[in-house]
Protein backbone atom coordinates (compact mmCIF):
# COMPACT_ATOMS: atom_id res chain seq x y z
CA UNK A 1 0.00 0.00 0.00
CA UNK A 2 1.37 3.32 -1.18
CA UNK A 3 1.49 5.33 2.06
CA UNK A 4 2.18 8.90 2.42
CA UNK A 5 2.91 11.13 5.91
CA UNK A 6 1.90 14.74 6.32
CA UNK A 7 3.06 16.22 9.68
CA UNK A 8 1.76 19.40 11.10
CA UNK A 9 0.40 21.04 14.13
CA UNK A 10 -3.14 21.85 12.71
CA UNK A 11 -3.07 24.68 15.32
CA UNK A 12 -6.50 24.42 13.44
CA UNK A 13 -7.15 22.16 10.83
CA UNK A 14 -7.67 24.66 7.77
CA UNK A 15 -8.70 24.67 4.08
CA UNK A 16 -4.91 24.61 2.97
CA UNK A 17 -4.45 21.36 4.89
CA UNK A 18 -7.37 19.74 3.43
CA UNK A 19 -6.20 20.89 -0.08
CA UNK A 20 -3.06 19.28 0.46
CA UNK A 21 -4.54 16.07 1.90
CA UNK A 22 -7.14 16.16 -1.24
CA UNK A 23 -3.44 16.03 -3.82
CA UNK A 24 -1.88 13.50 -1.19
CA UNK A 25 -4.18 11.43 -1.89
CA UNK A 26 -4.76 11.39 -5.92
CA UNK A 27 -1.04 9.91 -5.60
CA UNK A 28 -1.50 7.86 -2.64
CA UNK A 29 -3.90 5.33 -1.31
CA UNK A 30 -3.27 6.11 2.51
CA UNK A 31 -2.11 9.45 3.85
CA UNK A 32 -1.08 9.28 7.66
CA UNK A 33 -1.46 12.88 8.70
CA UNK A 34 1.08 13.08 11.63
CA UNK A 35 -0.21 16.07 14.46
CA UNK A 36 3.23 17.12 15.90
CA UNK A 37 3.89 19.10 19.02
CA UNK A 38 1.35 16.98 20.57
CA UNK A 39 1.97 18.01 23.83
CA UNK A 40 1.20 21.64 23.46
CA UNK A 41 -1.83 23.09 24.03
CA UNK A 42 -3.66 25.73 25.82
CA UNK A 43 -0.98 28.34 24.28
CA UNK A 44 -1.59 31.07 21.95
CA UNK A 45 -0.04 29.35 19.12
CA UNK A 46 -0.65 26.29 20.31
CA UNK A 47 -4.64 26.13 21.42
CA UNK A 48 -5.91 22.91 20.80
CA UNK A 49 -5.16 19.55 22.48
CA UNK A 50 -3.80 16.94 20.34
CA UNK A 51 -7.53 15.25 20.94
CA UNK A 52 -9.14 17.84 20.21
CA UNK A 53 -6.87 18.51 17.03
CA UNK A 54 -7.38 14.61 16.09
CA UNK A 55 -11.58 15.43 16.44
CA UNK A 56 -11.16 18.72 13.93
CA UNK A 57 -9.32 16.58 11.43
CA UNK A 58 -11.37 13.82 11.76
CA UNK A 59 -14.71 15.48 10.93
CA UNK A 60 -13.15 17.68 8.48
CA UNK A 61 -12.03 14.55 6.44
CA UNK A 62 -15.33 12.82 6.69
CA UNK A 63 -17.51 15.63 5.30
CA UNK A 64 -14.98 16.19 2.58
CA UNK A 65 -16.21 12.71 1.89
CA UNK A 66 -12.77 10.84 2.19
CA UNK A 67 -12.80 7.55 4.36
CA UNK A 68 -11.43 6.50 7.53
CA UNK A 69 -9.64 3.47 5.85
CA UNK A 70 -7.39 6.49 3.73
CA UNK A 71 -6.50 8.19 6.32
CA UNK A 72 -4.58 7.72 9.85
CA UNK A 73 -4.19 10.95 12.41
CA UNK A 74 -1.60 9.78 15.09
CA UNK A 75 -0.20 12.42 17.85
CA UNK A 76 3.55 12.87 18.00
CA UNK A 77 5.16 14.73 20.57
CA UNK A 78 8.12 16.65 19.83
CA UNK A 79 11.44 16.41 20.72
CA UNK A 80 13.75 19.07 21.05
CA UNK A 81 16.67 17.87 18.77
CA UNK A 82 16.59 18.01 15.11
CA UNK A 83 18.96 14.80 14.56
CA UNK A 84 16.84 12.68 16.18
CA UNK A 85 13.70 13.91 15.21
CA UNK A 86 12.87 11.66 12.01
CA UNK A 87 13.69 8.87 14.09
CA UNK A 88 11.45 9.88 16.77
CA UNK A 89 8.73 10.41 13.87
CA UNK A 90 9.38 6.77 12.71
CA UNK A 91 8.53 5.34 15.99
CA UNK A 92 4.87 6.67 15.98
CA UNK A 93 3.63 6.42 12.81
CA UNK A 94 2.93 3.15 10.33
CA UNK A 95 5.52 3.06 7.89
CA UNK A 96 5.26 5.29 4.76
CA UNK A 97 6.99 5.65 1.29
CA UNK A 98 6.86 9.61 0.32
CA UNK A 99 6.84 12.50 2.90
CA UNK A 100 5.27 15.67 1.67
CA UNK A 101 6.12 19.00 3.20
CA UNK A 102 6.37 22.97 2.92
CA UNK A 103 8.70 22.91 5.68
CA UNK A 104 12.33 23.52 5.26
CA UNK A 105 13.16 22.52 8.41
CA UNK A 106 11.36 18.90 7.68
CA UNK A 107 12.78 18.60 4.47
CA UNK A 108 16.29 19.81 5.98
CA UNK A 109 15.45 16.68 8.39
CA UNK A 110 14.86 13.44 5.97
CA UNK A 111 17.79 14.84 3.79
CA UNK A 112 19.72 15.00 6.82
CA UNK A 113 18.67 11.61 7.97
CA UNK A 114 18.51 9.49 4.43
CA UNK A 115 21.19 11.44 2.02
CA UNK A 116 24.96 10.64 2.15
CA UNK A 117 27.10 13.69 2.48
CA UNK A 118 28.07 13.61 -1.47
CA UNK A 119 24.72 13.76 -1.86
CA UNK A 120 23.95 10.56 -3.30
CA UNK A 121 20.68 9.01 -1.53
CA UNK A 122 20.11 6.57 0.83
CA UNK A 123 17.15 4.34 1.27
CA UNK A 124 14.07 6.41 2.91
CA UNK A 125 10.97 7.82 1.61
CA UNK A 126 10.54 10.28 -1.64
CA UNK A 127 10.58 13.99 -0.12
CA UNK A 128 8.12 16.14 -1.73
CA UNK A 129 7.61 19.51 -1.24
CA UNK A 130 3.88 20.83 -1.22
CA UNK A 131 2.79 23.57 -3.62
CA UNK A 132 0.20 25.40 -1.65
CA UNK A 133 -2.84 26.71 -3.54
CA UNK A 134 -4.31 28.58 -0.91
CA UNK A 135 -3.28 31.15 1.20
CA UNK A 136 -3.90 29.86 4.23
CA UNK A 137 -2.38 29.20 7.92
CA UNK A 138 -3.70 28.42 10.83
CA UNK A 139 -1.92 31.65 12.14
CA UNK A 140 -3.95 33.60 10.10
CA UNK A 141 -6.91 31.67 11.37
CA UNK A 142 -6.20 32.05 15.18
CA UNK A 143 -5.77 35.85 14.55
CA UNK A 144 -8.37 35.87 12.23
CA UNK A 145 -10.25 34.58 15.54
CA UNK A 146 -8.86 36.94 18.00
CA UNK A 147 -9.61 39.94 15.85
CA UNK A 148 -13.49 38.69 14.97
CA UNK A 149 -12.59 38.68 11.33
CA UNK A 150 -14.10 35.93 9.05
CA UNK A 151 -12.33 32.96 9.95
CA UNK A 152 -15.15 30.15 9.40
CA UNK A 153 -13.97 30.48 5.56
CA UNK A 154 -10.53 29.83 6.00
CA UNK A 155 -11.58 26.28 7.61
CA UNK A 156 -14.02 23.20 6.16
CA UNK A 157 -17.53 23.98 7.77
CA UNK A 158 -16.98 21.14 10.09
CA UNK A 159 -13.85 22.17 11.70
CA UNK A 160 -15.35 25.55 12.07
CA UNK A 161 -18.79 23.83 13.75
CA UNK A 162 -16.27 21.70 16.25
CA UNK A 163 -14.00 24.65 17.18
CA UNK A 164 -16.90 26.84 17.74
CA UNK A 165 -18.33 23.98 19.89
CA UNK A 166 -15.03 23.95 22.35
CA UNK A 167 -15.36 27.52 22.73
CA UNK A 168 -12.07 28.61 20.63
CA UNK A 169 -12.56 31.74 20.23
CA UNK A 170 -13.12 32.72 24.17
CA UNK A 171 -10.15 30.46 24.81
CA UNK A 172 -7.93 32.38 22.52
CA UNK A 173 -8.99 35.56 23.90
CA UNK A 174 -8.38 34.47 27.62
CA UNK A 175 -4.86 33.05 26.44
CA UNK A 176 -3.44 35.41 24.08
CA UNK A 177 -1.07 37.18 26.44
CA UNK A 178 0.26 33.16 28.05
CA UNK A 179 3.78 32.97 27.14
CA UNK A 180 5.24 29.93 26.07
CA UNK A 181 8.06 28.69 28.01
CA UNK A 182 9.46 26.42 25.40
CA UNK A 183 10.52 29.78 23.28
CA UNK A 184 12.57 30.75 26.63
CA UNK A 185 13.68 27.79 28.37
CA UNK A 186 15.53 24.91 25.85
CA UNK A 187 15.18 22.95 28.65
CA UNK A 188 11.83 22.29 28.91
Amino acid sequence: MQSALFIGRFQPFHNGHLDIVKKILEDNQRVILAVGSAEKNYLSSNPLTAGERFRVIDESLREAGISSERYAIVPVRNVNNYALWVNHINIYVPPYTRIYTGSPIVKACYEGKYQRPDGTCKTGPEVIQVEKELEVSATKVRESILNKDDWESLVPKAAAKVLKEMELPKRLQTIKDTMDVTKYNNSY
